[in-house]
Order: C-alpha cells, then sequence, then structure tokens
C-alpha cells in the first residue's frame, strides 16, 4: 500500500497541478504543480477557498453563483472542462484548462473532489503563431500558392500604386483587397468597394464620381461620389471588366489627374485613393478585341496579383474547409461540427470549379443534412459525393476527425494527441500526417519538438 510520503511524492511529480477541495470548497492540499501554476508558495493554499484562488475567472464566477463547484454537479454528468486565465501576482498571465473528479464520500476523510490544473500557456503561444503564419487577414492557407501571395500582398502594400487582382469567381479577391488595405499606410482610412457589375452605365458614374443637386431628373440634393467617399484610403472597383467603355474614358481621367467632376459640375475636386481593381476575365484579351482600353489596363497594372484557384492549392483545403466550417457553426449555433478525415478526402479530390464560394456553399448544405456533429462525405452536395469513394479508397482505413486549431480551446482536442494519431497513421511520415492535419511539414516538426522539450 502506498504511504503518505510516496503518494506526495507521486503527486509532485505530475506535470499537472492537483487541488484536493472539501465539500465547502476549501482547499485540503495542492501538489507542487499547482503551486507553482497558480503562484503561490508550497503550502500557501491550503485552507484558501478555490472561489479566491480564481477570483474573477468564469470558473470562480459560476461557484459562486451556485454554492459549490460548478466543474462537478453530480456523479452521472460528463466531465465539464473549463479553460481560464488567470492573473498572477506581477501582472502575469498563466492559460488553466480545469476539470474535476468527484472522490468517494469517507468518514475519516473530508475530501470531495480533486481539481486538476494543466497549463496551456505554450499551447496558446502555439496557436497564435499558426495563426499569423497561416493566414493573412480573413485569407487562410499555408501552401505555396498563399505563401507567395501573402509576400506579394505585403509588398505591395508598401506602396500606393494602383494594383489589379486577377483569378477565378469565388477565390476570395475581396479578401485579398481587404488585407491589402488593412496592411498598407492607408489602414486607418475608409475601405469602399464598389461591385461594378450590379451596376448600369448611367447609375454606375453617379455612383463612381457623385453628382451636383439638378444633374438629373430625381437629384434633389448633391451626393458625392465613391472616389471622394474613399479619400485618404482605398477604392476596390470589384469587376472591373464590366465598366462600359464610355465610363472608362472618365475612370482613366480621374486615375491621371487625381481629381474627380460630378456630373452636372464643371470643376474638379482632388482625390487622394489608392485604386485597387479585381477581375475574373481576361483583360488582356479584352483589350485585343477592342472591349477594354490599353491605356486603362496598363493604368491599374501597375502591381498585378493574381489569387490561384483553389484546385491549384488543395493543401489548403483541410485548413479552409476547418474555418469555413466553424464560421458556419457559429451561424446555425453548432459548434460541435467536425469533419470526418473521408469527407476531408473528398473535398481535397473535387476540383471545385466555384472555388472557395462553392467550397463554403458544400459545407453549408453538409452542415444542414448532417443529424450529429460529424459531417460524413453522404452529407455532402451530390457532385461532391461522387468522388468521395475513390477518395476514401486511396485515403486511411480509419478516419480522424478533423478540427482547426483555431477553434475555441474548449472545442479543440488536445494538440499532441491529435498529432500522434496522425503519424501512427501514416506509419511516421511527417510529411504525409502534416497534409492530412492541415498544417506545414515544418509546424509539424516545430510542434513536436516544443512538445517534447
Amino acid at each position: 500500500m502506498m504511504t503518505i510520503p510516496m503518494l506526495k511524492m507521486f503527486l509532485d511529480s505530475l506535470e499537472e497541478g492537483v487541488l484536493f477541495l472539501d465539500k465547502n470548497r476549501k482547499v485540503m492540499a495542492a501538489n507542487r504543480a499547482a503551486t507553482q501554476m497558480i503562484g503561490y508558495e508550497d503550502g500557501n493554499l491550503v485552507n484558501l477557498l478555490c472561489p479566491s484562488i480564481f477570483k474573477g475567472t468564469e470558473c470562480a464566477q459560476s461557484c459562486e453563483k451556485r454554492g459549490s463547484c460548478a466543474l462537478t454537479p453530480d456523479w452521472k454528468a460528463s466531465d465539464i472542462i473549463q479553460d481560464i486565465v488567470l492573473q498572477r501576482s506581477g501582472n502575469t498571465a498563466v492559460f488553466l484548462r480545469m476539470w474535476a473528479i468527484l472522490l468517494p464520500p469517507s468518514e475519516s476523510v473530508p475530501l470531495y473532489c480533486a481539481i486538476i490544473l494543466r497549463d496551456r500557456s505554450h499551447e496558446v503561444e502555439l496557436e497564435q503563431e499558426v495563426t499569423e503564419r497561416m493566414q493573412l487577414g480573413s485569407m487562410v492557407g499555408h501552401g505555396p500558392a498563399m505563401q507567395k501571395l501573402y509576400s506579394q500582398i505585403l509588398r505591395a502594400a508598401q506602396s500606393d500604386a494602383n494594383v489589379l487582382l486577377t483569378g477565378e469567381s469565388g477565390t476570395g479577391k475581396e479578401l485579398v483587397a481587404k488585407a491589402l488595405h488593412d496592411s498598407s499606410g492607408r489602414c486607418k482610412g475608409p475601405y469602399v468597394p464598389v461591385h461594378c457589375a450590379s451596376l448600369p452605365e448611367n447609375l454606375l458614374e453617379s455612383e463612381l464620381f457623385g453628382y451636383a443637386k439638378g444633374a438629373f431628373t430625381g437629384a434633389t440634393l448633391a451626393k458625392i461620389g465613391r472616389f471622394e467617399a474613399a479619400e485618404g484610403g482605398t477604392l476596390l472597383l470589384d469587376e472591373i471588366g464590366e465598366i462600359p467603355l464610355g465610363t472608362q474614358v472618365k475612370l482613366l481621367r480621374v486615375l491621371q489627374e487625381r481629381e474627380v467632376v460630378r456630373l452636372g459640375e464643371n470643376h474638379a475636386r482632388p482625390v487622394d485613393v489608392r485604386v485597387i481593381a479585381a477581375t475574373h476575365r481576361n483583360l488582356a484579351a479584352m483589350v485585343e478585341r477592342g472591349e477594354f482600353r490599353e491605356d486603362l489596363y496598363y493604368r491599374l497594372r501597375v502591381l498585378p496579383l493574381h489569387v490561384p484557384a483553389l484546385r491549384d492549392r488543395k493543401e489548403d483545403i483541410p485548413m479552409l474547409a476547418g474555418k469555413l466550417l466553424n464560421d458556419l457553426g457559429g451561424r446555425y449555433k453548432r459548434d460541435n461540427m467536425r469533419l470526418a478525415h473521408e469527407t476531408v478526402l473528398a473535398l481535397e479530390a473535387y476540383d471545385w470549379p466555384g472555388n472557395i464560394r462553392q467550397l463554403f456553399n458544400a459545407l453549408e448544405y453538409a452542415l444542414v443534412n448532417a443529424d450529429g456533429p460529424n459531417i460524413l462525405p453522404p452529407h455532402l452536395p451530390p457532385e461532391v459525393q461522387s468522388i468521395s469513394q475513390t477518395a476514401v479508397d486511396a485515403g486511411w482505413p480509419e478516419p480522424l476527425l478533423v478540427r482547426p486549431y483555431y477553434r475555441r480551446p474548449q472545442q479543440a482536442e488536445n494538440e499532441l494527441e491529435v498529432i500522434a494519431r496522425a503519424l501512427a497513421e501514416t506509419g511516421g511520415n511527417k510529411a504525409e500526417a502534416a497534409r492530412r492535419l492541415g498544417m506545414s511539414r515544418t509546424s509539424l516538426w516545430k510542434r513536436l519538438k516544443r512538445n517534447h522539450s
């Protein structure tokens, strides 16, 4: 039988902190890890009330409201996990994950439960590092194509030159434009998007350049245009290829002279605007056919950026699908949704002619059709389902439920357990495990190194 000194030695050797509480939530004993995590000296936690130790956290607030430990409602309840940020003395913070174990009733030992503490500070640091490296603004991706695009965006953000964004419909050109604005020196100025294809020629000119009172029937008041609204900031001309030739002439003048003339006026107003144009059409071919002015094309195309199609960066699909599903889960109040691994294989095998927009719609379709928390291939749209069996046959024999690492902490699986399982199922192939986990091989190597250091 284990003696008291042996038990204390065992508890002090654990990486997890352990607090033993009585029925009144008073600390009866604590191991070394608990005192270090909380920031107390050995022995100083004993006889303190648990809510006072974690004062100000959600856990303490719930505990005080209930009058009992909120982590242990009864014997039959499933485990309750609480993530908190504890502010320690010296204005330092530690990220803790907490759960409780009810202890068998005993007349001789007045213990009620054990609170288990795990320090997640390093995990949170890793999550933040991944977020910084694998996304820019609202864009997500870690593959070579996206790394190149990130670099180009940050370089373009250092200047005020006009930018021409090209790429297929649904690739996220609007997100690129917003990331460029937010990364530039104009980030504190307005960001004004204009969807040129949605406006007829007569309305497009008044929207872009503004109009004077009485300029046309119904113009009872003067109105500034989008160029003036974007003063000191960025103007996105989305679907620039749809602008009529007559409007192109006026737009060229604004870009050359950096001034606008409102409809119904004869004097110019200076504007300080950075223009980003976006299109899914081949403007060079349109110039050859006489459908787009050559001088305007080169005026817009000072800094060309191409947004890759989703089929050209399939290594990003697991991470991207996880983020989109996370967004959808919040919208539908189903935050526990997960993608089974065979579903991810099906998503990777499909070519996505509609790109990210189509992927988002497919995931929304699947979420609506899924009865439980796991999205399986049969829940996907028919055009994606048709290739799912081929994808599964070429993949892992056992499914892996994929969760994005940027989910809220209480929803994420233990990172090291997920990595270990992925490595086991790929026979130790780090490159394949990293691909299926939606991270770079370097990121996987760093996680393994830090978790074992």
